[in-house]
């Protein structure tokens, strides 16, 4: 009998394993192992102390971002005291595992069934990889960490069925050497409606390798062509491809986490990536973290109303930076003219400096008032269309 079965070895789920074995309780971590999601690889450094990840872990550093509007023009934005660092899922996921499993979790791999329930208690059922035979684990609490498709979720929460999502693709190539338009220091993300409708497309150095790739709602959208029309307008197309990987991606968080008995969800099943940017792997992981907090406190209270401190301590710290985020995303994603006027605005300073330093942190800047309110006005003036869309 375990304390808690996590579903699902990523980000998340690991993440649960491991604050959970080490708060004293027996978990179980269930992994299909083999799957790599497609993820840009990109981490703050507010992840890397909160979550002791050593520079070890990175495959790159990167110092700056370039916005690219549908014209064509581009703002490079420098990231002043810090930086954004890359990870590369097919190794970064497997250290946070291997983390978990020394730390004392104990690691099954196999494929999530369902969850059975009777006299004898609650068990979490999956195909064990190894012997194709269906093998039980009995358990007193299970997290769902199984990606924005849950199959823990669809079963067992409310809503869990309904998350909408964005598919996004990418195809890890082998990276040049610094070109006129490629750097091995830069992000670049690319605003076009040709690359995609209603999301962006992106490049970002992984070291020796880099990630290219783009997401969409729009169910007509090629993934694979756009992706080589990004390839051919960053002038990639002839660079070996290593790997190519998709998966859909939440566009929000859901309204409810658990299913008030003995499921709470974490991570992407939980719908926590942030609007506008995509960013997933810092949230996925402080979603691993409060499920996890809310599985201890419910062990030890024994009131499963405790499971719903998942989201409210989500909630608490990060609700704000997602509102601000999905208001930018319905504001400026909807047509090219209007991504065209969003990196207008992505060459003000204090756009730059306010984004990175709220990016790098994880909070809104409040330090500076009347940056915020130049940065209303200029976002007004564009919006209504009172100034040209090539305003900075």
């Amino acid at each position: 009998m375990y304390d808690v079965v996590v579903v699902g070895g990523g980000p998340s789920g690991a993440t649960a394993a491991e604050d959970l074995v080490r708060s004293g309780h027996s978990v179980a971590l269930l992994d299909r192992d083999g799957r790599i999601k497609p993820c840009g690889g990109a981490i703050p450094p507010r992840l890397m102390r909160d979550f002791h990840i050593e520079d070890a872990q990175l495959v790159a550093k990167v110092n700056t971002a370039r916005m690219i509007s549908p014209t064509g023009r581009h703002v490079d934005i420098p990231i002043e005291n810090g930086f954004v660092g890359m990870v590369d899922r097919k190794d970064f996921d497997p250290f946070l595992r291997n983390r978990a499993v020394e730390a004392g979790a104990k690691l099954f791999t196999g494929t999530f069934l369902r969850i059975e329930r009777g006299e004898d208690g609650t068990a979490v059922i999956f195909r064990d990889k190894a012997s194709g035979q269906e093998r039980a684990l009995p358990t007193k609490l299970i997290i769902g960490a199984d990606g924005a498709r849950s199959k823990v979720g669809r079963a067992e929460v409310p809503g869990g069925d309904t998350i909408p999502y964005v598919l996004a693709y990418h195809e890890i190539i082998k990276a040049p050497a610094k070109t006129a338009i490629y750097d091995p220091a830069r992000c670049d993300v690319i605003y076009d409606g040709k690359i995609s409708p209603d999301f962006y497309g992106w490049v970002f150095p992984h070291g020796d390798s880099a990630s290219v790739g783009m997401g969409t709602e729009v169910a007509s959208v090629d993934l694979k062509k756009a992706t080589a029309d990004l390839r051919e307008m960053a002038g990639l197309t002839d660079c070996e491809t290593l790997r190519r990987e998709g998966a859909p991606i939440p566009l929000k968080p859901l309204d409810r986490w658990d299913n008030g008995l003995d499921v709470v969800l974490a991570g992407d099943a939980a719908g926590v990536v942030a609007p506008s940017s995509g960013e997933g792997i810092y949230y996925a992981m402080v979603g691993g973290r409060v499920a996890a907090t809310a599985c201890a406190a419910t062990l030890v209270t024994g009131k499963v109303k405790n499971l719903k401190l998942a989201r409210s301590l989500f909630m608490k710290e990060h609700k704000t930076v997602f509102r601000v985020l999905a208001s930018m995303q319905n504001a400026y994603y909807r047509s090219d003219e209007r991504r065209e006027r969003f990196v207008s605005l992505c060459h003000d300073i204090d756009v730059q400096r306010l984004t990175f330093e709220a990016y790098m942190n994880k909070k809104l800047v409040k330090a500076r008032p009347m940056a915020h309110l130049k940065i209303g006005l200029k976002n007004l003036a564009h919006l209504t269309r009172l100034v040209s869309v090539e305003r900075t």
